[in-house]
């Protein structure tokens, strides 16, 4: 397990087909503060890394199978598209319409199935179950933590004075990656109050279902943390901060006011704790994690 968690092989193997995102240093609030902007990845969130590092790694399948809120669908279907394979993208019947339009833009066959993630996820590794086909994790999965964790990596190369990283968790995979990925600087994991599995899994001491109720909810809502994931994060520096949807909101709209940095919900959740006060550090990172929202005039 330890090779396929190594960020730096990961790094390697996806730099033909990603964009090395910048960073942009700011002041809110009268803080210094460091913003990834992940959102301007390529299928419009970080989850490229990981897929394309899960596809890379293997048996090379002949298709891809997947289930998806949204963004990791997108990345699937685009990366398997850069890999030449043809892919399936199963989401629930609440999947943000946007998503669904650009998992099919990029080539993917798209099946609804259930009303929670969980459900699209049963049927999708049913029918991965066939010889020749291949399910690519959302975030259980040491490949796609490690490929996740290559955002980590670009943030401490390119700003080594910056002291912790703050990240919006869903199923645990890029929160474990940026532990992985951050030269052991504090990484805050940072959840909506009632989209939380990591911090009950915390309070638990493994992972367990959580509720899913957020409006962030299509990028963050996976009812229970991934087994991989707790284990990396259950081994290194981590705080676990909640915040609430009238915080996240608000720093959506902020985000856009003052920066000109048009996110989507998940993506500010971090930025939402460090106005809170939430987020320690004399000069933290807020990571910018996707941009996959439609915007109207």
């Amino acid at each position: 397990m330890t090779a396929t968690l190594s960020t730096e092989a990961a790094a390697a193997r996806i730099a033909p087909y990603i964009r090395r995102t910048p960073l942009l240093r700011a002041e809110a609030d009268g803080r210094p503060v460091v913003f990834k902007l992940e959102h301007l990845q390529r299928t419009g969130s970080f989850k490229l890394r990981g897929a394309l590092n899960s596809l890379l790694t293997g048996p090379r399948p002949e298709r891809i199978v997947t289930a998806s809120g949204g963004n990791h669908g997108i990345a699937v279907a685009t990366a398997a598209a850069i890999l030449g394979l043809p892919a399936t993208v199963f989401v629930p019947t609440t999947v943000p319409e946007g998503k669904a339009r650009r998992i099919e833009e990029a080539g993917a066959r798209l099946i609804r199935a259930g009303d929670r993630y969980a459900d699209a996820a049963a049927a999708a590794h049913e029918a991965a179950d066939v010889p020749g086909a291949r399910y690519v994790e959302a975030y259980n999965d040491p490949t796609v933590i490690a490929g996740q964790g290559t955002v980590a990596a670009e943030i401490v190369e390119d700003a080594p004075d910056v002291d912790a990283i703050a990240v919006a968790v869903g199923g645990g995979g890029l929160v474990a990656g940026t532990a992985l990925g951050s030269g052991g600087r504090l990484t805050v994991a940072v959840e909506p109050e009632r989209c939380a599995c990591l911090h009950e899994a915390i309070e638990a001491g493994h992972p367990v279902d959580a509720e899913v109720n957020s409006v962030a909810a299509s990028a963050l809502g996976a009812t229970r943390v991934g087994e991989a994931p707790f284990a990396v994060l259950s081994s290194h520096n981590v705080e676990s901060v909640l915040v609430s949807e009238a915080e996240l909101l608000a720093a959506r709209d902020r985000l856009w006011e003052e920066f000109r940095l048009a996110v989507e919900p998940a993506a500010a959740v971090p930025f939402a704790a460090f106005l809170a006060g939430r987020v320690p550090g004399a000069l933290p990172c807020i990571l910018l994690c996707g941009a996959n929202s439609d915007w109207t005039p």
